[in-house]
């Protein structure tokens, strides 16, 4: 999990994409942590990305370095928003205060369930890392 946190966290930006429906919807992401040994991401429960997380968990992140390496991540998204879960975004990304509080009603934590992540060179070799 080291390695896919490290990459995610070097390369600040990457796009989580979730499914309304038939339709895919892709956002980039700035905010990852560890929690409990799994990757943990934040969410607003008022934005559509909480909306559909919840009628369908499956997600995948993507996200490319200055290398053109590209890491893919699948998972589940599983909620774990507790106060303590909370705080510890806020300590990871103090920015993050700008938009939510600890038990503000809508800051919400989730980790990745069943994560499966490969990273690819320009090339096409392909990694399989753990997550």
């Amino acid at each position: 999990m080291k390695e896919v946190f490290d990459f995610l966290a070097a390369n600040r930006v990457f796009y989580l994409a979730t499914t309304s429906g038939e339709c895919a919807h892709v956002r980039p992401m700035g905010f990852v942590m560890e929690c409990d040994g799994k990757l943990a991401f934040c969410t607003s429960n008022q934005k559509d990305m909480f909306k559909q997380l919840m009628i369908n968990p499956n997600l995948e992140i993507c996200c490319v370095d200055a290398n053109y390496n590209t890491l893919r991540i699948c998972g589940r998204a599983v909620f774990c928003t507790t106060e303590e879960t909370q705080r510890k975004a806020l300590e990871v990304m103090p920015s993050l205060a700008k938009l939510y509080a600890v038990g503000d009603g809508k800051f919400e934590i989730f980790h990745l369930d069943n994560a499966q992540a490969v990273l690819q060179s320009m090339s096409g070799e392909k990694q399989r890392l753990s997550c």
